[in-house]
């Protein structure tokens, strides 16, 4: 009997999950087994699960207890804990960052060689027209919006909170803004999934942008235009290395700019299209001030799980998405999403 097994979360304020109970039971009544660690907090309680015939094991059995078979899947969201060393032995499906030369990846590959297991990572399922087949990006353009926004009208930084609503953090927002002017938003990647969040979080809050996207930007940057505005957010996901849409020169002369949103969050990569910082911000203190010689400070949120602070509208959403996919994992080896899958990361791997 194939198995998924839905693992805790080893991120921090990670409550989002790609299994929803609804869709956990879609499973089974499919004929897969469906197994669920407990987590403390994963948006959506244990006992959904359990009621709907899902077995329960503790947190992380996964690693010492999940039978190490072809058919036999650990399903997660975000990244392996950096600290563990031992051998990747079995079939995972998360968002593992490493295929882009990200920081640490060189480790994840050198676990998985030793231990004979498979990634089939989360942002490389894609259909056979080579569009992914799931993906959060539209609340992640939300919440970077609104993060940006609320950060904006706030007198000193606002971290990043989990929120039961949308409209919870909207109310909050606007209480924010009274006697504030209203910021100009310039967002690249303008129409795609990503963009389009961060667009309906402005559409909410009866505010307007500036909307780009590659016609836009195909002549290059980088652009001046951007730091005519007062909050810059990046949608824009790069699979290929292109002339950066900011650069350290542009920042020595900025006078307005005062916050970057990069929602695509892959500071540690040579394909950055915003190579002015380094490091990923956190929840708890989502700022970083751009190191420049002028008196201007400009700010960047980069934190890579922003749809977390939405998670059960976000989950729903991407669980929705990933179920019909997750139905065919039976037949892996013949569906163009799961074994093109492996190909990539046999292809990575051994690159």
């Amino acid at each position: 009997m194939t198995t998924i097994w839905l693992r805790d979360e080893d991120k921090a304020f990670e409550k989002r999950t790609p299994l929803t109970p609804e869709n956990a039971k879609k499973l089974i009544d499919a004929g897969y087994k469906v197994i669920v660690e407990k987590s403390q907090d994963r948006i959506f309680p244990i006992e959904e699960y359990e009621k709907l015939g899902c077995e329960i094991k503790e947190s992380h059995a996964w690693i010492t207890d999940a039978p190490i078979s072809d058919d036999v899947f650990i399903l997660g969201l975000k990244e392996l804990k950096e600290t563990d060393e031992f051998p990747l032995k079995h079939n995972h499906i998360y968002f593992a960052h490493i295929y882009k030369g990200q920081h640490g990846a060189e480790q994840v590959f050198d676990r998985y060689s030793k231990g004979g297991g498979t990634l089939f990572d989360l942002e490389f399922l894609l259909n056979e027209d080579n569009r992914r087949v799931a993906a959060f990006g539209y609340w992640a353009g939300y919440v970077g919006a609104a993060l940006s926004v609320e950060n904006f009208f706030s007198d000193s930084p606002a971290p990043l909170k989990h929120y039961s609503s949308k409209e919870e953090w909207l109310k909050i927002i606007n209480n924010k803004r009274q006697g504030k002017r209203n910021p100009c938003t310039f967002i690249i990647g303008a129409q795609g999934r990503c963009g389009s969040g961060a667009r309906e979080l402005l559409s909410d809050l009866e505010l307007e942008s500036i909307n780009w996207d590659v016609e836009e930007t195909k002549v290059g940057g980088p652009f001046d235009e951007i730091i005519n505005a007062d909050i810059f957010i990046n949608t824009v996901l790069m699979t290929k290395k292109i002339a950066p849409f900011l650069d350290k020169a542009i920042m020595e002369r900025n006078e307005k700019l005062s916050l970057i949103c990069d929602v695509s969050c892959d500071p540690n990569s040579d394909l950055n299209p915003i190579p002015v910082y380094n490091v990923h911000t956190t929840w708890d203190k989502p700022l970083h001030r751009i190191e420049s010689s002028i008196d201007h400070e400009c700010n960047i949120i980069a934190i890579d799980n922003l749809p977390s602070a939405l998670p059960k509208e976000s989950s729903i959403d991407y669980s929705d998405q990933l179920i019909p996919h997750l139905l065919e994992l039976k037949n892996a080896k013949d569906y163009y999403t799961w074994y093109h899958a492996k190909e990539i990361f046999e292809n990575k791997k051994g690159s």
